[in-house]
């Protein structure tokens, strides 16, 4: 069977098993995977509150251990050498849970890689510290330590609450709270943990952030006779922070972890487990359950409006009428979605109205400007008919458009949230949790929609401003770097296709020391693969096998570029259609990036969804 072919066939199987699993309200539901650290810290959770949910403690631990290498560590990413904070987690989950005990040879194995790595001191990962402390198996001087009267300081200071991300700040502030109150949570069946320090003294973390911890705690530097009512009024600013920015299934933003942390704070500052607030947020973190066949897990959010929205593209890109049934449910689920409450990001925004998409159902509160294109993607020809769409397509384009960063690229959720001086905050991963800085693979994404759905060129100053700032991202090498796909290739592809889209020839050099770069890494079986340690590395690190996700992306790039077919392009055709015909480990690589060396994310529709967008480019182009 030739190529053209089989690339019609998988469209057309493509099409029918999208249409199958469409939910009534025109939702798609996919699991969003991570690796085992949001399980063990819900088992964590769980069991410190005392909360009686065995089925589910038991499922958690039963994928877990499904989970753990072979040297007795466990992994955030396949190829990864053991993580070591995610085995201690993991360790002290199981044995937590009475599911694992101490002598077992899994546990004895885990043990010894603990210690082979330097033990509980050597503990960075942030989230590990925190939930070691709040349960009493470290010192809260091991972690980063911000105290609530961070919460006063005005906008005008050179660092505040709102220079941080909102992902940051909902995690962030019920650490502050805890921490504060140096509140630990113990009861009869919290394990000990001191088999796993290894001697080494256990010093202050972050004592470079100190000085100004302690100048803070004092206030004498605002009002030296106040310490004590600074505090009080700091901790009651951040409890009404989490509450108004709890979402209406109980959880805060739509966060597992976040949701866990305020959690704790709530319950540091007296609030009962049985109260309104704690219970709603039990409930929350329940709806997050994704059953696998190795057990059970919690997702660290929802995907669905992100997913409900590339596949509608995808699925139009292929070919399905607007008239059609399963794009119509779609493009009315999306309708529903559109915010229409001021969020955070209105602050340095404070003329625009509310207009974005969230990449989860649940929240109504943070939208982000990746989901928000997808949307608008999705609906544009409907919006071309509909004065009702006319308004929402209206809504979102000048959303998008007000959140363009003042060095011309765009962030993920809030514009200018990019402080230099942040990166240096003690924290493992600073510039990734805390920043919401511009990225190339979401200026690309908002140059190809400003391209081919708004028809926009480089004499739009905006779009000059976005291409000019790319042009200075692109490493030397030609690739540019991915900061939520893993990670050269997803960057690069982002953004080649979004330059092409505004009018940027395919001769010109960003391009073709792109193109020649991608080229340069596709691999001998035709497709292309990238492990996820080039997003902790910052270099490009291959993987020694190709994924159909990463070949999906280099493929899709060298269609928007070439005029025909190349070689190139037809060995990767050839890898991505077979690489479905065998269920291994290249299809369940970790394709999105989220925190390094702890959060990377498994979408389970993106194989399918970017496999159909692209063969429907390639038989655009190619084969009409």
């Amino acid at each position: 069977m030739d190529i053209n072919r089989k690339v019609e066939l998988k469209i057309n199987q493509l099409i029918h098993m999208f249409t199958t699993k469409q939910e009534e309200d025109g939702a798609w539901r996919y699991y969003l995977e991570v690796g085992p650290s949001i399980d063990s810290y819900m088992v964590i959770f769980l069991k410190s509150l005392e909360i009686d949910k065995p089925k589910l403690i038991d499922q958690l631990c039963k994928r877990l251990l499904s989970m753990q290498a072979s040297n007795g560590s466990w992994n955030v990413y396949p190829d990864e050498k053991g993580n070591l904070e995610a085995t201690i987690e993991a360790y002290y989950a199981l044995l937590y849970a009475g599911y694992s005990q101490k002598d077992e040879p899994h546990m004895k194995r885990a043990k010894e890689f603990i210690i082979s790595r330097g033990g509980m001191e050597n503990v960075t990962m942030l989230l590990t510290q925190v939930f070691l402390a709040l349960t009493g198996q470290l010192p809260w001087s091991k972690t980063l330590m911000i105290p609530p009267e961070f919460i006063h300081l005005p906008r005008w200071f050179p660092i505040h609450l709102f220079d941080f991300s909102g992902h940051a700040r909902v995690h962030f502030v019920p650490i502050m709270i805890a921490s504060d109150r140096n509140f630990v949570l113990e009861n009869k069946n919290t394990p000990e943990l001191k088999e796993l320090f290894s001697g080494a003294k256990i010093s202050h973390a972050h004592s470079s952030f100190h000085f100004f911890y302690k100048l803070l705690k004092k206030g004498s530097f605002i009002i030296p006779f106040l310490p004590k009512y600074l505090n009080e009024q700091a901790v009651k600013r951040g409890e009404k922070f989490m509450l108004d920015r709890i979402e209406s299934d109980g959880t805060i933003y739509g966060y597992a972890t976040a949701t866990m942390l305020m959690v704790y704070a709530l319950l540091s500052l007296g609030y009962s487990k049985h109260s309104a607030t704690i219970v709603n947020a039990l409930n929350g973190l329940k709806s997050f359950i994704a059953n696998l066949e190795v057990g059970q897990h919690i997702q660290l959010t929802t995907s669905t409006v992100w997913d409900t929205a590339l596949i509608g593209h995808a699925l139009q890109e292929a070919g399905v009428p607007t008239t059609h049934s399963i794009i119509k449910k779609t493009n009315e689920y999306l309708l529903s979605k559109q915010h229409s409450k001021l969020g955070d990001w209105a602050k340095k925004s404070p003329r625009t109205s509310p207009g974005g998409w969230g990449f989860s159902d649940i929240n109504t509160k943070y939208p982000d400007v990746d989901c928000t294109v997808a949307a608008l993607q999705c609906i544009k020809q409907k919006s071309l008919l509909s004065h009702l769409y006319q308004h929402s397509w209206k809504r979102g384009v000048d959303w998008v458009f007000a959140l363009q960063n003042s060095d011309g690229g765009w962030p993920a959720f809030e514009r200018n949230t990019d402080k230099e001086i942040l990166k240096y905050i003690p924290v493992e991963a600073a510039e990734s949790i805390i920043l919401d800085a511009s990225t190339p693979d979401i200026t690309g994404r908002v140059l190809q929609f400003l391209g081919k759905d708004l028809n926009l060129n480089q004499n739009d100053k905006r779009v000059y401003k976005a291409v000019q700032w790319l042009k200075k991202k692109q490493q030397t090498n030609g690739s540019w770097f991915g900061r939520w796909g893993i990670t050269y290739i997803h960057g690069t592809s982002a953004a080649v296709i979004g330059l092409l889209s505004v009018g940027v020839k395919n001769n010109n050099p960003m391009i073709h020391r792109a193109v020649k770069w991608l080229e340069r890494k596709q691999n001998n079986d035709g497709g292309w693969g990238e492990s996820c340690s080039s997003d902790i590395h910052k270099k490009f690190i291959p993987l020694p096998y190709s994924t159909p996700i990463q070949t999906a992306w280099a493929l899709e790039m060298l269609v928007e570029v070439h005029d025909k077919p190349t070689p190139e392009i037809k060995r990767g055709m050839r890898f991505l259609l077979q690489s479905f015909e065998e269920d291994d480990s290249r299809l369940h690589y970790p394709m999105g990036g989220g925190l390094p060396r702890s959060i990377y994310f498994y979408y389970h529709s993106f194989n399918d969804m970017w496999t159909l967008l692209t063969l429907a480019k390639y038989r655009k182009k190619f084969m009409s």
